[in-house]
């Protein structure tokens, strides 16, 4: 393997962070406290498929209702959905079947524009679990893509067409932007960061910085630019000084114990998909060795094959 499983599914986690952390100047307060939730559903949900091994629609919800969450409604709400479907994408990322599933089942919490929702998590699920097994191809990715989603009456197969013509033509962003500018919000957001992520596919800093740039959705093109470019190119495709970033603007915005949480539990994912038991995931550490962690310089002792020592 080109990379370790265990650095893709930290590279997509530390990506998004990343990518809404270097765009996250530019937003307004009352947004920027809402954009919070994503993270919390990514680790509640992540708790819920380590503790159970498997997918519970009620048990995903029932932890976040008694956590308190609450999502308001438009496109922000709808990202965060995307977002927060993460863990899903990293753990039946092998299986395009259960992935496909487990996905619509997750979106189902949506009451309004919810087929563009799913759509868009399932090409986003898709191109993520792609780059974890390592099949992914720049030429054939999106019509791919396409026939994951199946017949839907949306948009999204044509726009990620006129979006694969762009690339073809190497069109600039300035070209792409323009050419998404009048379609629903959530489409453009998610066109835009998936051609910042295919058009400088092997270059993590590049795809980000450019999606952080773009304009008043910056933060959640840069998220998703960064959970994509993160599962391909893993975490030795990210600036080591990006990572320490991290450490000091994460924790004026949000709760750092629960970014190194979030980052811990990327390995205990792995671990439970794998079979593999890692008593250290579930004892409490230090700060310090948390971080160590999370920066990837501390990696698992043992990985095994799906479904060779995986529990039945």
């Amino acid at each position: 393997m080109r990379y370790s499983l265990v650095s893709r599914v930290r590279g997509s986690i530390l990506g998004a962070l990343l990518g809404e952390c270097l765009a996250f100047s530019g937003v307004e307060t009352l947004h920027a406290t809402s954009l919070h939730e994503w993270k919390k559903i990514v680790i509640l949900g992540a708790e819920s498929l380590i503790e159970l091994g498997r997918f519970d629609r009620n048990d995903w919800l029932g932890r976040q209702q008694q956590a308190g969450i609450i999502l308001e409604g438009g496109t922000h709400f709808c990202s965060q959905v995307i977002l927060g479907a993460l863990p899903i994408a990293l753990f039946f990322h092998e299986n395009t079947t259960k992935l496909r599933q487990n996905l619509l089942h997750v979106v189902k919490i949506c009451q309004q524009d919810r087929l563009i929702v799913q759509d868009w998590t399932l090409a986003i699920g898709y191109a993520i679990a792609q780059s974890l097994t390592e099949k992914l191809s720049f030429v054939s990715l999106i019509p791919e893509i396409i026939a994951f989603l199946g017949d839907t009456p949306t948009q999204v197969p044509q726009i990620l067409l006129r979006l694969n013509n762009l690339l073809e033509k190497q069109a600039g962003l300035e070209t792409t932007q323009a050419e998404f500018g009048k379609e629903e919000q959530l489409s453009k957001i998610m066109a835009i960061a998936f051609y910042c992520f295919l058009s400088t596919l092997e270059d993590f800093r590049l795809s980000v910085e450019r999606a952080a740039q773009v304009n008043s959705d910056s933060v959640f093109i840069s998220a998703f630019t960064g959970t994509l470019s993160g599962a391909y190119n893993s975490v030795a495709g990210i600036p080591v000084s990006w990572r320490f970033l991290l450490s000091k603007t994460q924790s004026a915005h949000w709760q750092l114990t629960n970014f190194s949480r979030m980052l811990k539990l990327a390995d205990a994912l792995v671990a439970t998909w794998s079979g593999v038991y890692h008593p250290a995931l579930h004892q409490s550490e230090s700060r310090e060795e948390e971080w160590t962690i999370a920066l990837g310089e501390k990696p698992l002792e043992a990985i095994a094959a799906p479904r060779v020592i995986r529990l039945i």
